[in-house]
């Protein structure tokens, strides 16, 4: 499921910059202004991302969809390492297959140079830029989440609000690193349009920023109000991880295993 979601997200991505960067598309056309097109980009994969964590796959497999979000929740001591292991690899395989079901369905303009399967590159401003750019959206991006999912009051949320961060940084902060925060994302689009450049800042800012923000929930919070892996807690399926809801589903971690586990 972990790997079908993330290739249905890439399969999008690809859609939208093909339609959207396209020199050829009537939608590029008509849309001279490249900071519109971002705005229109990110509502498309915001809304995307909504629905796969919404979805009743999203809801079974907690819709990590990142392996930085699964490494994030390792260290957090609800995901077990072996399950850990299976999500990352399975991230990586959805991802690079969505590129290429969206390279057999679209052909030429995906692989277009102004397309190129929708790759994450820097920007103008340089690879430090560019690394810490990543590094930030991604510890923001995992603030939010850890900050609406472990709240029984806000948890029902957590989709709109991760939607509402990849909508803004695609919009604000693409120019500057292309907007990944995910490593198997980019891997996908790398190994689809054979562009490596580049390719350590995705795999190291990303878990880097996360795992930030999982360090900054532990010192300021503790272990024990990191209820859950899933980013969708409140539904009526069955949740897989180390979970401490009280939902008549699941058996609560006790604090003293989940800061064994973390």
């Amino acid at each position: 499921m972990e790997g079908a979601l993330l290739g249905l997200f890439m399969v999008s991505a690809c859609v939208f910059a093909a339609l959207l960067e396209h020199p050829g598309s009537a939608a590029h056309a008509a849309l001279p202004d490249a900071f519109v097109r971002r705005v229109l980009m990110g509502l498309a994969m915001g809304t995307t991302a909504v629905a796969i964590i919404y979805s009743p796959w999203g809801k079974r497999s907690g819709a990590h969809i990142n392996p930085a979000t699964t490494l994030t929740f390792l260290r957090l001591g609800r995901v077990e390492a072996a399950d850990a292991a299976f999500y990352v690899v399975a991230q990586f395989a959805g991802a690079l297959a969505g590129c290429l079901v969206a390279g057999v369905a679209l052909a030429g303009p995906v692989r277009h140079p102004a397309v190129q399967f929708a790759v994450t590159e820097p920007g103008a401003r340089g690879l430090a830029t560019a690394f810490a750019a990543e590094a930030v959206i991604a510890f923001l991006l995992m603030s939010v989440v850890l900050t609406v999912s472990n709240d029984p009051r806000t948890n029902r949320f957590t989709g709109l609000a991760a939607g509402a961060c990849v909508a803004l940084f695609i919009a604000f902060e693409a120019p500057i690193s292309g907007m990944s925060m995910n490593p198997a994302r980019t891997f996908g689009s790398a190994a689809a349009a054979m562009r490596w450049e580049h390719l350590w800042i995705y795999f190291v800012a990303p878990p880097l920023g996360m795992l930030a923000a999982a360090e900054a929930r532990l010192r300021f919070s503790g272990a024990r109000f990191v209820l859950c892996a899933k980013l969708h807690h409140e539904n009526d399926h069955r949740c897989i991880f180390r979970c401490g809801y009280h939902d008549g589903a699941c058996e609560p971690v006790p604090a003293a295993a989940a800061r064994g586990g973390a």
